[in-house]
C-alpha cells in the first residue's frame, strides 16, 4: 500500500476532518439512512481522494475513520475498506480535474426521479441558479467498479448541471470542493421535492432557456460575495 506522501499530511489530515465533518450534514438535512451516502475530496496535488469507509455508522465518522484512496480506487491509507462507491469517485476525479468533491446519496425525492428514469425539468428560479439547467437522467450501473463513475462523467460531460440521477439509484452531485458538493445535494432534494408537489398541481410552467441563461449567469457571476458565494 503506497503512503500518503509526507509533504502532504497536514493538507490529508485537514481535509479529513472536513469531509468526516460534512458527512454530519447528510443526516441532518434527511439526505440518507443507516450507512448510505458519502462525500469524498481531492486532494490537491495529487491524484488522491479523502473518503468514509464502508458501512460505518455516521456517528462514528471521525477524521481518524477517514481512508485515502488514489484514482484508481486502491487503498492508500486506512484501516478500514473504503466506501462502496468510491471508484465511482475516483474515476470522476480522474477525468473531470476541476471537480474537487463528489457526493452521493439516496435523498427520497431525487432518489424517486432517479427510479423513473425522468430528468428534473426546470421550472424553478433555484433550479437556473443552481444547476443551469435540467437535472439529467444518467444511465443504470451496477455498483463494484468504476461504471457509475463512466455515467456520471458522461453525463455531465454536456451539462451545466452538478447533480445527476443515476437510474434506479440515486443522485450524484460534484463541486469545487466537497462542502460545495454537499450544498449541491442539499438544492437537489430541495428541488426533486418542490417539483413533485407542482406536479401534483398540474404541469409545471419551463423556464424559457434565455431566462436560465440569465440566471444562471448571475448567480455564478454577481450573486454573493465574491469568494463566498
Amino acid at each position: 500500500m503506497t503512503a500518503v506522501p509526507e509533504e502532504l499530511r497536514e493538507l490529508v489530515d485537514a481535509l479529513k476532518s472536513e469531509v468526516a465533518a460534512l458527512h454530519a450534514e447528510l443526516p441532518r438535512n434527511g439526505l440518507v439512512v443507516w450507512t448510505a451516502g458519502n462525500v469524498s475530496a481531492r486532494v490537491p496535488g495529487a491524484d488522491l481522494l479523502v473518503i468514509k469507509p464502508s458501512g460505518v455508522s455516521y456517528d462514528d465518522l471521525t477524521p481518524e475513520a477517514m481512508v485515502v484512496c488514489d484514482f484508481d480506487a486502491n487503498l492508500v491509507e486506512g484501516s478500514r475498506a473504503p466506501s462502496s462507491d468510491t471508484a465511482a469517485h475516483a474515476y470522476v476525479y480522474k477525468h473531470m480535474p476541476t471537480v474537487g468533491g463528489v457526493v452521493h446519496t439516496h435523498s427520497d425525492y431525487a432518489t424517486a426521479w432517479a427510479a423513473r428514469r425522468e430528468p428534473i425539468p426546470c421550472v424553478l428560479t433555484m433550479m437556473a441558479d443552481e444547476f443551469g439547467g435540467d437535472i439529467p437522467v444518467g444511465p443504470f450501473a451496477l455498483i463494484g467498479d468504476d461504471s457509475i463513475g463512466r455515467g456520471i462523467v458522461e453525463t455531465l460531460a454536456n451539462s451545466r448541471s452538478r447533480a445527476v440521477l443515476m437510474a434506479n439509484h440515486g443522485p450524484f452531485t460534484i463541486g469545487k470542493d466537497a462542502k460545495d458538493a454537499v450544498k449541491a445535494a442539499v438544492m437537489v432534494e430541495d428541488v426533486a421535492r418542490t417539483v413533485h408537489f407542482a406536479r401534483l398541481l398540474g404541469e409545471p410552467v419551463a423556464i424559457p432557456q434565455a431566462d436560465i441563461d440569465k440566471l444562471f449567469d448571475r448567480y455564478q457571476n454577481v450573486y454573493g460575495q465574491g469568494s463566498d458565494q
